[in-house]
């Protein structure tokens, strides 16, 4: 019997998406031996030109996709599935397009499911969120966004589960941002300035294209957002008490070029900072969402090194999920939070569980 065959359209070939193709590649065989399930990368695109797989591929997907594709739009996408009759799809998002975000509808009501690494879905108005839901159940659709929210880490998925058993959850706490438990983990510990540990995080992949976007607390606060509407909170994004770490001469009102050459204005207020704080204490910037008195914040904080913040190592992330049956005590969820190979292993979990759901979904032959 032929594998059960699931057919991909994947945006985004940058960091993500071209380890995502590669994990799909290298795993293959063993999908097919132990899930019976074959993966297809249908249409692969970057923000200009896709690649459609007429043919199995001829050589390392890179060539191909430099030898083969072409200027596309998203109908020509849709309209080359319905050609060739393709069934059992998921639309898969790589990139941080605001744009791509807004064709969703249209992914959905041509026949995809839909996984997104992509935050943006879930961080619009609170109307828009709510139409995306009412669509999925009209075309009884699936969307999943594991790594929106600690990469590779089950956190959505815990809180849902949570939530939909019953459990009150009281707070969610922690380091939500990989590229910035790097930072403040190695600033706390060494004597190197802190734009030099910017620059190595940027150069590791852990912060966003520009690392502004970590360092003004908005991806810390989109996180919060996601996992407060996870819990049928209808909070927007300017609900979010946000302390940026940037200072004014870094803000959107320079070039991403002097940005790059102006870090160094970061390092005396983080020294100053770091030498304020009582002995044996560490800087972390964290997310809290207290949803007893509907509050979120985003804000720096010294924490004693015994605590389990103040020992994280690397670019981990760690979340406290606080609630009322647990108490006092939460459940801690704890691992890596940035890289490119944990959040594309995250972003292939969420295409496995979609995959599984059509298969046991297959109408049975008689």
């Amino acid at each position: 019997m032929s594998a059960f065959k699931v057919n991909i359209v994947l945006f985004g070939i940058g960091n993500v998406g071209s380890t995502l193709i590669n994990q799909v590649l290298f795993s293959q065989k063993q999908f097919a031996e132990k899930k019976n399930i074959d993966l297809s990368f249908k249409v692969i695109t970057n923000s200009t030109l896709a690649f459609f797989e007429k043919t199995k591929l001829q050589n390392e997907w890179e060539a191909d996709f430099k030898q083969f594709a072409i200027p596309f739009q998203v109908p020509d996408i849709i309209d080359y599935i319905q050609e060739q009759k393709l069934e059992n799809l998921i639309f898969v998002d790589a990139t941080a397009s605001l744009e791509l975000v807004q064709t969703y509808p249209l992914w959905i009501k041509n026949g995809f499911n839909i996984v997104a690494a992509n935050k943006k879905a879930n961080t619009q108005d609170f109307h828009f969120y709510q139409q995306l839901r009412s669509l999925l159940k009209v075309y009884d659709k699936t969307f999943l966004y594991e790594t929106n929210v600690g990469a590779g880490l089950p956190v959505v998925q815990t809180i849902r589960d949570l939530h939909n058993a019953g459990e009150q959850i009281t707070k969610i706490r922690g380091v939500f941002s990989g590229s910035l438990s790097y930072i403040f983990n190695r600033f706390s510990a060494e004597d190197v300035s802190f734009s030099t540990i910017l620059k190595d995080a940027e150069k590791k992949g852990y912060t966003e294209p520009d690392s502004r976007e970590d360092l003004s607390g908005n991806d810390v606060a989109r996180k919060l957002l996601i996992l407060a509407r996870e819990v049928d909170e209808q909070f927007e994004f300017t609900d979010i008490d946000i302390t940026s770490l940037l200072v004014p001469e870094l803000t959107d009102n320079i070039s991403k070029q002097g940005y790059a050459i102006q870090k160094t204005a970061l390092d005396k207020p983080f020294e100053i900072a770091k030498k304020a704080q009582k002995p044996n204490h560490a800087l972390r910037y964290i997310g809290e969402l207290d949803l007893i008195d509907k509050k979120a914040v985003v804000k720096l904080i010294s924490t004693p090194q015994n605590t389990a913040l103040g020992q994280l190592k690397g670019a981990d992330n760690l979340i406290e999920i606080y609630t009322k049956s647990y108490g006092e005590i939460p459940i801690v969820i704890q691992g890596a939070g940035a890289g490119n190979q944990v959040t594309a292993r995250g972003v292939l979990s969420d295409i496995l569980k979609i995959a599984e759901k059509l298969k046991f979904l297959e109408p049975v032959v008689v």
